[in-house]
C-alpha cells in the first residue's frame, strides 16, 4: 500500500500519467483515489497513457427505418442510445444500460437543409417550431454487451410508459412556467404537446430493478419501475399543475428557479451514490436567469443532493464551467457551447463529472467537500438581482465544488463527438457513449472503452 501511495503521489504531482501497479482497475482508483483517475493532464500536457477501443452495431433492433418528407428529401433513421449511461454492479462485467433521448428531432430552421424543404412547409413558418418525424417514439432503456469482436450487442429494451401501461411519447410538454417547442410532424402538421411526455438524457439503475432518470424538457427526475412504468415525477415547484394530464404521478419538489432553464438544456446529467441513498444531478448549462443574455456568458450551474429516503433535495452547489478555448478540437470562443453532459458518483460527494462542446470532452474528479450549499438562499429566489448566473463566483461569497482535470479527448481524436453517456465496467474500464442524434446525419453509435493507465 505504501508503494501505491507512492507513486499515486508522483502520478498527480507530474506531468504525465501517473505509474500504476498493471492490475489496480479503475473502480478501486475512483473510489479510493479519486485524484488520479486518469492521470495529472492539464491543458498542454503530453499524451496520457491511454488506449481507447471502439465498439460499433449493426444490430437490427437500432434500426428505425425511413421517413419520407412530402416534395422534399427521406431521411433514414438509427437507434440514438447513448444520451446516459449507467453500469449496475450486479450486471455482468461487460453489460451495461443506456437511455434514448425523446427521439428523432430538428428545428425548422435546420429543417431546411436536412429535407429540402421551406420553413413554410416543416412548420408554417412558426419561430421556434421544431420537426418530430417519429413523434410515437417512445424514449427507452436499452442493456447492451460489448462482444469480443468489437461490436457491442443490444440484449433488450424497454419502452418507458406510463401507469396505464402506454408507451410515453418525447413530444413538448405544455409548460406554462417553462418555454417548450412547438412540435410538427413529416407532413407539416401541427401536433399536440404531452403533458406524460419526457426526454431523458441521463439515468441510473437500483438494487431493486428500478430506475431514476433525468429530463432534459420540464426538467425533472423521474423514479421508474424496471419494467419500465413512470412511478413519480419530481419538477419544479409550480410546474406540477401544467403536467396534470400526466398519467402517472407528478410532483413539484424541485425548487422553482429550475424552471428558468433554457430550453433543451435541462437536467443532462445523474448520479448514484454507492449506498444508493443520494441522486446528484445537474443542469446542462447555466439558467437563463434572468434571460438569454445571462445564460450565454455564465459559467455557474447548478448542481443537486436530492435524499431518496426523505423524497426532497437536501443541497446544491455551484459548478463552474471550463472555458471554450480549453475545448481544443471546436475552436469555439462562445461560453453556452460549452455544458455537463454526464456524471458519476466514485464516493459520497465525490463525483466524475463530463464536460464537452461537441468534438472536445473532459473529465473532472468533483469533491463536494466544503462547497456552500446555496438551497434556499437568496440565490434561489427568481427575484434576486444579480442573479446567480450575473455574478461571478469570484464576487458571490460562494465556494464553489472543486474540479480537478483528469481526462482530456484533445489527446484522442479518434474518440467519437457528442459524449454523453459514461458507465464504469466490471473490469475496471470506463465506458464512453456517444449520442448519434438518431442517425440525422448518417452518424453511428459508437462504445468508447477507456482502459485504465498501468505505467507501460
Amino acid at each position: 500500500m505504501e508503494y501505491l501511495k507512492e507513486m499515486l503521489f508522483l502520478g498527480a504531482c507530474k506531468r504525465g500519467p501517473a505509474i500504476l501497479p498493471g492490475k489496480i482497475g479503475l473502480a478501486f482508483l475512483l473510489a479510493v483515489y479519486p485524484v488520479v483517475i486518469f492521470g495529472n493532464v492539464v491543458a498542454g500536457a503530453e499524451r496520457p497513457a491511454v488506449s481507447p477501443k471502439i465498439y460499433s452495431s449493426t444490430d437490427r433492433k437500432l434500426d428505425l427505418g425511413v421517413v419520407h418528407f412530402a416534395g422534399g428529401n427521406s431521411l433514414h433513421f438509427s437507434g440514438g442510445l447513448g444520451s446516459g449511461a449507467y453500469r449496475h454492479p450486479s450486471l455482468p462485467p461487460m453489460v451495461f444500460q443506456t437511455v434514448t433521448d425523446r427521439g428523432p428531432g430538428f428545428s425548422c430552421k435546420k429543417g431546411r437543409k436536412l429535407t429540402g424543404l421551406s420553413m413554410d412547409e416543416l412548420c408554417s413558418g412558426i419561430k421556434g417550431a421544431r420537426i418530430y418525424p417519429l413523434p410515437a417514439y417512445a424514449p427507452s432503456v436499452f442493456t447492451v454487451r460489448l462482444e469480443a469482436n468489437g461490436r457491442f450487442r443490444v440484449l433488450d429494451v424497454v419502452a418507458l410508459r406510463d401507469r396505464d401501461g402506454k408507451a410515453l411519447t418525447g413530444l413538448p410538454n405544455p409548460l406554462g412556467k417553462g418555454k417548450a417547442d412547438i412540435p410538427f410532424d413529416a407532413k407539416g402538421r401541427r401536433l399536440q404537446q404531452d403533458a406524460g411526455a419526457i426526454d431523458p438524457e441521463a439515468m441510473v439503475r437500483l438494487a431493486d430493478g428500478s430506475y431514476w432518470i433525468a429530463d432534459e424538457g420540464a426538467p425533472s427526475i423521474l423514479h421508474v419501475s424496471g419494467s419500465g412504468r413512470v412511478v413519480w415525477r419530481i419538477v419544479p415547484q409550480g410546474m406540477e399543475n401544467d403536467l396534470r394530464a400526466a398519467r402517472y404521478r407528478v410532483s413539484g419538489g424541485l425548487p422553482e428557479i429550475l424552471s428558468m432553464r433554457r430550453t433543451n438544456r435541462g437536467i443532462e446529467s445523474l448520479a448514484l451514490s454507492p449506498d444508493e441513498r443520494f441522486l446528484y444531478f445537474a443542469l446542462q448549462s447555466p439558467l437563463a436567469n434572468p434571460g438569454t443574455r445571462a445564460f450565454k456568458r455564465s459559467r455557474n450551474v447548478r448542481l443537486f443532493k436530492f435524499d431518496r429516503i426523505a423524497g426532497k433535495v437536501v443541497a446544491e452547489f455551484v459548478y463552474v464551467l471550463d472555458k471554450p478555448e480549453r475545448f481544443r478540437r471546436d475552436d469555439s470562443r462562445k461560453q453556452r457551447a460549452v455544458k455537463i453532459s454526464e456524471m458519476m458518483a466514485v464516493g459520497p460527494d465525490r463525483l466524475l463529472v463530463l464536460e464537452r462542446i461537441r468534438e472536445s470532452m473532459k473529465l473532472f474528479a468533483v469533491d463536494l467537500g466544503g462547497a456552500t450549499n446555496i438551497l434556499g438562499s437568496r440565490w434561489d429566489r427568481v427575484s434576486t438581482r444579480p442573479s446567480l448566473e450575473q455574478t461571478p463566483v469570484s464576487e458571490s461569497g460562494i465556494r464553489p465544488v472543486s474540479k480537478t482535470l483528469r481526462f482530456d479527448s484533445d489527446f484522442h481524436p479518434d474518440i467519437p463527438a457528442k459524449i454523453e453517456g459514461m458507465a464504469l465496467l466490471g473490469d475496471g474500464t470506463l465506458a464512453l457513449v456517444n449520442d448519434n442524434d438518431f442517425g440525422i446525419k448518417g452518424e453511428r453509435t459508437l462504445i468508447t472503452v477507456i482502459k485504465v493507465p498501468d505505467g507501460k
